[in-house]
C-alpha cells in the first residue's frame, strides 16, 4: 500500500452497506484517524450512537476531537473485544451495524517512528500498540531461520521466504537488524526477481506486521463472537487488503455455525444447520477515480454481511 494523506477508503460504499439509520447503534472497530466514523456520525440523529475502537494510542488521541459529541464513545481496545465491550457499554441495546477497515492506515505508514513502512527509514517496530508485546526487531533477533521463513511465507505469501530468512539470520550475526531501511535493503538483495510495480520488501513487511500484531487471530475471534450481539437484519461491513483476511470474511459469511456430518445411508435430510450471517451483494472494489485519488484503495475489497 502506498502512503497517502488520510482518505477514508470506499466511504460511500461503507455507508450504503451499513444502511445507517438515524437512531441506530453502530461500531467502527478500526477508528484510525476517524474518517469513516465522522461519515457515520453525519447520518446519525440525536438518538443514534457510535462506538469507535482502536488499540493504537494515536487513534485515541484523534478520537479526542469527537469527545464533545454525546452520540460518540471511544474504547481504546482491539476490535476482537467488540462483543464484550458492547455488552458492557450498551447492555440490552441491539447493535445495528459494525464496520472494520483492516490492515495499516496511511498515517501509520507515513510515520517513520512506527516502523511499518519500507519507504521511510525508522525503528523496526510494527506494533499497532507500541506499549504492548514484542517489536518486529526483537522477534527477528531471537526467532530461528525456519520460524522466520514460515511467517514470511504464511502471512506474506512470499515464495522467496527461505532465501529472505537465511539472509536475515546471516545479517544478524554481524549486528542486530533494528531499522526498517536495513531490513528493506536486505530483503531487496535476497529476492532474485521483482514483481512489476511492487517493492521486493512489500510481502515480507506485510507478513511481519500481521504476525507481530496477531491480526488474523484478532479477526478470527471477532468473526466468532460478533454475530451474537447483532440485531436481526444488522449489517456487517469489512474492508480487507490481504487475501487471507478477505478469505476469512468470505467464509464466515457463507458457512453455518457448525458443520453437520451425516452418517452414510441416512434416508432423510436433516434440518439445515443454523446460520447467523449471510452475504449481501457482491464484493465491492474502488473505481478508477478513487484509485487515482487514493492509491491505498487499489487492493481494497469490501464485503457486506447481514445478521439472520
Amino acid at each position: 500500500m502506498e502512503a497517502v494523506s488520510h482518505i477514508p477508503v470506499l466511504r460511500d460504499a461503507v455507508l450504503e452497506g451499513l444502511a445507517v439509520r438515524a437512531d441506530g447503534l453502530y461500531v467502527d472497530g478500526t477508528f484510525g484517524r476517524g474518517g469513516h466514523s465522522r461519515a457515520i456520525l453525519e447520518r446519525l440523529g440525536p438518538e443514534g450512537r457510535l462506538l469507535a475502537m482502536d488499540r493504537d494510542p494515536e487513534a485515541a488521541a484523534a478520537a479526542a476531537d469527537l469527545a464533545d459529541d454525546p452520540r460518540f464513545a471511544f474504547e481504546p481496545a482491539p476490535f476482537s473485544t467488540m462483543a464484550a465491550t458492547l455488552c458492557r457499554r450498551f447492555p440490552g441495546r441491539p447493535v445495528d451495524g459494525v464496520f472494520l477497515d483492516l490492515g495499516v492506515s496511511s498515517p501509520q505508514l507515513d510515520t517513520p517512528e512506527r516502523g511499518f513502512s519500507f519507504q521511510h527509514d525508522g525503528p523496526l517496530d510494527m506494533r499497532m500498540d507500541p506499549t504492548c508485546g514484542e517489536s518486529a526487531a526483537d522477534w527477528l533477533a531471537r526467532a530461528d531461520e525456519t520460524e522466520i521463513a514460515d511467517v514470511i511465507y504464511r502471512y506474506g505469501e512470499e515464495r522467496h521466504s527461505r532465501r529472505i530468512a537465511r539472509a536475515i539470520v546471516e545479517a544478524r550475526r554481524e549486528a542486530p537488524i533494528t531499522r526498517t531501511g536495513e531490513l528493506a535493503e536486505l530483503v531487496s538483495r535476497a529476492v532474485p526477481r521483482r514483481e512489476p510495480g511492487k517493492h521486493p520488501a512489500t510481502r515480507s513487511f506485510q507478513a511481519l506486521r500481521i504476525f507481530v500484531n496477531q491480526e488474523l487471530a484478532e479477526l478470527e475471534q471477532w468473526l466468532a463472537t460478533i454475530p451474537d450481539v447483532l440485531a436481526p437484519g444488522a449489517r456487517l461491513v469489512v474492508i480487507s487488503f490481504h487475501s487471507l483476511e478477505d478469505r476469512m470474511v468470505k467464509q464466515a459469511l457463507r458457512k453455518p455455525v457448525a458443520d453437520v456430518r451425516l452418517p452414510r445411508g441416512l434416508p432423510v435430510m436433516p434440518e439445515e444447520p443454523e446460520r447467523k450471517l449471510r452475504p449481501v451483494g457482491k464484493p465491492i472494489h474502488a473505481d478508477r477515480d478513487e484509485q487515482r485519488r487514493n492509491p491505498r484503495s487499489r487492493s481494497a475489497v469490501l464485503r457486506i454481511g447481514e445478521r439472520l
